[in-house]
């Protein structure tokens, strides 16, 4: 028996070692915004969050929202393309990400983040818009669309969330881990360079097209203090979305979707052709997130059904 105690003594003592060897403290939110705004960046108070985001260009206004884990940054790609050709660019980090951060009620329902949205942007005066969004940012798009239809002039869902398929789950580790909630407590001390560089590697088809840069934008910002805890909170609140009757949008709507998606299948493209007027382009040698592996090809399509 004294013998089963000391073994578990140094179990014990071993994991508990490990445990505040990999933990990593956040990074201060002034330090990241001298390295991650720009002359266009401002700063929205909102529900006690600063809101960051940025507005470029002159023209009819598209809003483009970010998914899980990313941030403005994700839509760099499609922004020039955009501005040159005379669209007033909206984006921003929303509640839980990037330099925005936690939302204090802990609330990432997609209910959440729509009236968040709709607060927000008749708080910055824009009223009408095409509205994009990828992944999570997607699913408030969508849902955006059937809760406000007459603010939405077009919609663009970019391989989009909002359904699951038990048989063909998210394939990004990250994601199990954060729905097993004590493993999601280490999560929100612990060093996230490994998970996220795996994660990008999940999100490309293609690793070659991954740069340092965008390495370390997602890692560092995954450091932002919260946001390992609320990446965690939104994970874990995903199975708990009302399911709604997407087939309500009239908007005319584009629906991106990389084949090779790692993160949602492409077999969950079936529910959104319900959308009555609805173009849908598949992107071949590409996974979750077309606008950064394939920027030039996506925006591309965007900008003629825009037009059209």
């Amino acid at each position: 028996m004294k013998k089963l105690f000391k073994v578990l003594a140094v179990v014990v003592l071993v994991l508990f070692v490990a445990f505040f060897a990999i933990q990593k403290k956040s990074i201060p939110i002034e330090e990241l915004k001298k390295k991650y705004t720009t002359a266009t960046s401002k700063f929205l108070e909102m529900d006690g969050m600063q809101v960051h985001y940025r507005i470029e260009g002159e023209g009819k206004p598209v809003v483009l929202i970010h998914g899980t884990g990313a941030s403005l940054q994700t839509w760099d790609g499609w922004t020039d393309s955009l501005v040159t050709n005379n669209y007033k660019v909206i984006r921003l980090d929303m509640p839980a990400f990037g330099l925005t951060g936690p939302r204090k009620d802990n609330d990432y329902s997609s209910k959440a983040y729509v009236d968040f949205l709709h607060r927000f942007l008749h708080q910055i005066g824009v009223d009408t818009f095409a509205l994009a969004g990828n992944s999570l940012g997607g699913e408030i798009a969508w849902k955006y669309a059937l809760a406000h239809p007459a603010d939405v002039s077009k919609l663009i869902l970019v391989d989009p969330a909002g359904f699951y398929s038990k048989e063909k789950g998210n394939g990004a580790i990250i994601f199990k881990l954060a729905k097993i909630k004590w493993l999601a407590v280490l999560m929100g001390k612990m060093d996230t360079k490994i998970i996220v560089n795996q994660t990008l590697k999940d999100v490309y088809e293609d690793d070659t097209k991954i740069t340092e840069a965008q390495k370390q934008l997602y890692y560092e910002m995954s450091l932002r203090e919260g946001n390992r805890e609320s990446f965690s909170a939104r994970v874990q609140q995903i199975d708990k979305e009302p399911k709604l009757d997407i087939s309500g949008i009239k908007t005319p709507t584009l629906i991106q979707w990389g084949k090779e998606d790692k993160l949602l299948d492409i077999s969950l493209l079936d529910n959104f052709t319900k959308i009555p007027d609805n173009k849908v382009v598949v992107y071949n040698h590409c996974g979750h997130s077309p606008q950064e592996e394939i920027p030039a090809a996506s925006v591309a399509d965007v900008l003629s059904f825009l037009k059209n």
